[in-house]
């Protein structure tokens, strides 16, 4: 049989029927590549790290992650104090050297002090011995400073993949997101905008996103923490909010007690 062929009258190419099958043969790989690829996220080869808890309870809780500044973290330690509210800070490891004494002042206040890297990367960037080594550089740092080593790792700007999960894993901390972006980090952000937005998005277990050194953080902070007391919620911190053990990891990042 004569093979068939398809004629561009505008550019003269001309298609065959073996090369018609071999494009409809790449179009299969891919789509059958695609299909395996999503079989094996849902079966969660795909590490993702927590987000936020499953929970019946109203417990939710409210972190900062130190970076850069340091202008308000004492207005903060106030605030939190007169909320009586647990809050986890997750500082970097040059922060703590840089402010030595405001790690201690958080942790003299009853604040978790957790692990941000040491110097700030974008951890997938990194092979994982770096990545261990931004890990307990930071980590030691803290512990030289509290007496505490820490037990969660965010990473920075929620930079993750597997080995970055994996290597948190290997230093025995998980690796924390959150679930209520204050938005607090915003160029046009107001202590309004930020309230509103916090409020409106929390729900049981949800894990809250601030920074200690936002321009309007300290005036919406109240607001925050007053309206979501007033709504039965209680704070506590990441390390008390989430699952130890006997748990999974659904595709949106939630955590899930296995029952």
């Amino acid at each position: 049989m004569k093979n068939f062929i398809l004629r561009d009258r505008l550019s003269g190419f001309i298609i065959t029927k073996k090369q018609i099958m071999m494009i409809i043969s790449v179009v299969l790989t891919v789509v059958t590549l695609s299909i395996i690829s999503s079989i094996a996220f849902a079966s969660g080869s795909r590490k993702l790290p927590i987000y936020c808890v499953e929970t019946e309870k109203k417990r939710i809780a409210i972190s900062f992650d130190a970076a850069w500044g340091n202008d308000d973290t004492e207005t903060l330690i106030k605030i939190l104090k007169k909320y009586n509210v647990p809050a986890t800070f997750f500082v970097v490891g040059a922060w703590v050297d840089k402010y030595p004494e405001s790690v201690m002042q958080l942790s003299n206040a009853g604040h978790q002090i957790q692990n941000h890297s040491n110097t700030h990367p974008y951890l997938t960037n990194l092979p994982k011995t770096k990545i261990i080594d931004e890990i307990e550089s930071c980590n030691a740092k803290i512990e030289a400073l509290t007496g505490v080593t820490p037990t969660l790792l965010r990473p920075p700007y929620g930079d993750y993949d597997n080995i970055v999960i994996e290597s948190a894993k290997q230093c025995g901390m998980n690796t924390i997101q959150w679930s209520v972006d204050s938005h607090d980090w915003m160029k046009n952000a107001t202590a309004e905008s930020i309230a509103n937005r916090v409020i409106s998005k929390v729900q049981n277990g949800s894990i809250i996103l601030c920074h200690n050194d936002a321009e309007h953080t300290p005036e919406a902070l109240p607001t925050i923490l007053e309206t979501l007391k007033k709504d039965g919620y209680e704070f506590v911190f990441i390390s008390d909010l989430i699952y130890k053990d006997n748990y999974t990891i659904d595709h949106t990042g939630k955590q899930c007690k296995i029952k």
